[in-house]
């Protein structure tokens, strides 16, 4: 069956309520190399997943990669992980993953065999709706447990501290975020991570005790094989409409999907 033809199959099957994930089917030949993401359906955070989504689109045609959505982890396994350079976890917590795409994913990181940008929700880490931490992704994300969170959010000044680093170039030294929940954590990651930006708490819109001091926002784990940048915010919509936290995305896109 011509591509084209299975296509507009698919279409109609997707329309009609029939299949919920796009992943694996007709990929452009011409693709220059392929990203799968993994977003939770509904919740609050749904219009930000519906906004990445749209972004995602344009960059797919402006850079010529092709994307793939899953909404749970059934599917991974280290045969379905090959077909990908890179894997966004955009907003999906590291709790109630199936045990093979757990050992799957891990392989993914430790080997090399493809690039991870994680948003948000990644750094959920401690016991979450009955399931227990999961201590590599942990350790992954610099040795970290979630402590806390600014439930009513806070606009804060975010700095860059790596300018040199591929993800950090266009960024302005710092620049603004509005409205974030500004997590909290039970220590910083910096020692086990390369911090690229933190938030300057000082900066917060509405005064709060949630607070770490030294609080690291944007960073990547140099001690595993795959390129791989985690950022913290990932909870409004608008943040599409932030030159900034975009010029970030693009970045982390092109850097974390070359092996």
């Amino acid at each position: 069956m011509r591509c084209i033809t299975w296509c507009r199959w698919f279409t109609y099957v997707l329309t009609a309520g029939l299949l919920t994930s796009a992943a694996g089917f007709c990929h452009p030949a011409s693709a220059k190399f392929h990203v799968v993401a993994i977003a939770e359906v509904g919740g609050i955070h749904r219009p930000f997943v519906d906004a990445a989504k749209t972004w995602l689109a344009h960059e797919a045609t402006a850079d010529g990669f092709a994307i793939d959505y899953i909404e749970n982890t059934d599917p991974i396994d280290d045969a379905f992980l090959s077909r990908y350079q890179l894997f966004i976890q955009l907003n999906y917590p590291p709790y109630a993953w199936r045990p093979a795409a757990v050992l799957a994913f891990q392989r993914y990181i430790e080997e090399g065999l493809g690039g991870w940008i994680g948003f948000h929700h990644a750094t959920l880490l401690g016991e979450f709706d009955g399931y227990p931490m999961w201590p590599w992704f942990s350790a992954f994300m610099g040795g970290i447990r979630f402590t806390n969170y600014i439930p009513g959010f806070a606009s804060a000044t975010v700095k860059f501290e790596a300018p040199r680093h591929p993800v950090m170039k266009g960024v302005s030294p710092a620049f603004q975020v509005k409205d974030e929940e500004w997590y909290t954590y039970d220590r910083s990651p910096r020692g086990n991570v390369h911090v690229l930006a933190n938030v300057d708490e000082h900066t917060y819109s509405t005064d709060t005790t949630t607070k770490m001091g030294d609080h690291p926002v944007i960073w990547s784990n140099e001690h595993v094989k795959a390129r791989n940048v985690y950022v913290f915010m990932g909870h409004h919509p608008d943040l599409f409409q932030n030159p900034n936290f975009t010029t970030i995305f693009h970045n982390a896109i092109l850097w974390a999907a070359q092996r």
